[in-house]
């Protein structure tokens, strides 16, 4: 495994340089990253991000938004978050198996006295309340797993910030964002910063080998890196994005997540839609949607098309039934 250190707080870098590593540097099977935002919403790929997040409080509170590769929801990170990076060309690893990847977190936090669970589809847990949700992106043979880790977090802010949708608040069984959540710093017996937290984790994940092996970000991964950003991760078109004017709305919420469909038909014929939701799934979500344009909206053509299309691959635990559902 191959460390690289960063010690950028912009999500926008942060996220452009976990693309990079992940599309570019082929040449290690194993590498690891720690980050640290600054204030920030992170959204999942598919999610409809004005639905997300309250918009006049994030503006008012100068928070980033800004949408990542993985599928998953919108979680809020500040100076009191840790996020970690794994990113695999191990073939057994490629699969949505969250808890594998989760395992250092729960062993560093058992070192230190706290019991941390992998609860659900994706979450870790210290006594029933969430602490840390993870998400992966997979492509050609790899995968990119991260976790972001509430070590010191400002809870207020996070519930200001995020505006879940009550269906998810219901299917916790629980009446808050607030409390539903927990940071890490508040089950320790001994105060320790986050930077030292950061330091036992990394620790963790090489203490099997002699030393941490680095590598060194050069001048051009820079460049390309902040070049990816400029045009990537801080853009409104990437983190925001529009919609047309839709006239058939469908959501359901399955065990893996939630589908949300948008579609606008026009004669009986399907002009555009739109898959939003914290499902998490393989491959690029448009190339479902490009599928659809110019079908007629019946239920056997409909149920004619899915059938050509790996419904189980683009959005992960969803049967093709279950995807009827939320179009007719």
């Amino acid at each position: 495994m191959i460390y690289i250190k960063n010690n950028d707080n912009r999500p926008q870098f942060n996220l452009a340089l976990e693309q990079y590593v992940f599309d570019n540097l082929d040449q290690f099977d194993d590498i690891f990253l720690l980050w640290i935002n600054e204030p920030s919403i992170i959204i999942g790929k598919n999610q409809n991000t004005i639905q997300e997040i309250n918009l006049d409080y994030v503006r008012k509170n100068n928070i980033n938004v800004v949408r990542r590769l993985s599928g998953g929801g919108a979680v809020y990170h500040d100076y009191g978050n840790l996020n970690y990076t794994i990113i695999s060309k191990n073939k057994e690893s490629v699969a949505f198996n969250f808890e594998a990847f989760s395992k250092p977190v729960i062993e560093v936090l058992e070192k230190l006295g706290i019991k941390a669970e992998f609860t659900g589809r994706n979450d870790l847990t210290i006594e029933g309340q969430k602490f840390c949700g993870n998400a992966q992106y997979m492509k050609k043979g790899k995968v990119l797993h991260h976790g972001a880790m509430l070590y010191d977090t400002d809870l207020n802010v996070l519930g200001n910030a995020l505006k879940v949708s009550r269906d998810k608040i219901e299917s916790k069984g629980v009446k808050s964002v607030r409390s539903r959540v927990t940071n890490i710093k508040d089950h320790l017996n001994e105060d320790i910063t986050i930077e030292d937290f950061k330091q036992l984790l990394l620790k963790h994940m090489f203490e099997s080998d002699k030393e941490i092996r680095q590598y060194k970000l050069t001048e051009k991964d820079y460049l390309n890196i902040n070049k990816l950003m400029k045009e990537k991760y801080d853009t409104w078109e990437w983190n925001f994005g529009s919609s047309p004017d839709f006239n058939i709305e469908k959501s359901k919420r399955f065990k893996t997540g939630k589908v949300e469909t948008k579609l606008y038909v026009v004669d009986g014929i399907i002009k555009e839609i739109k898959f939003y939701g914290d499902f998490f799934g393989g491959g690029e979500i448009l190339d479902v949607e490009k599928k659809f344009i110019g079908v007629r909206y019946r239920e056997d053509e409909i149920k004619e098309l899915l059938e050509t299309i790996d419904i189980g691959y683009y959005f992960s635990g969803i049967s093709r039934d279950e995807m009827m559902s939320c179009l007719i």
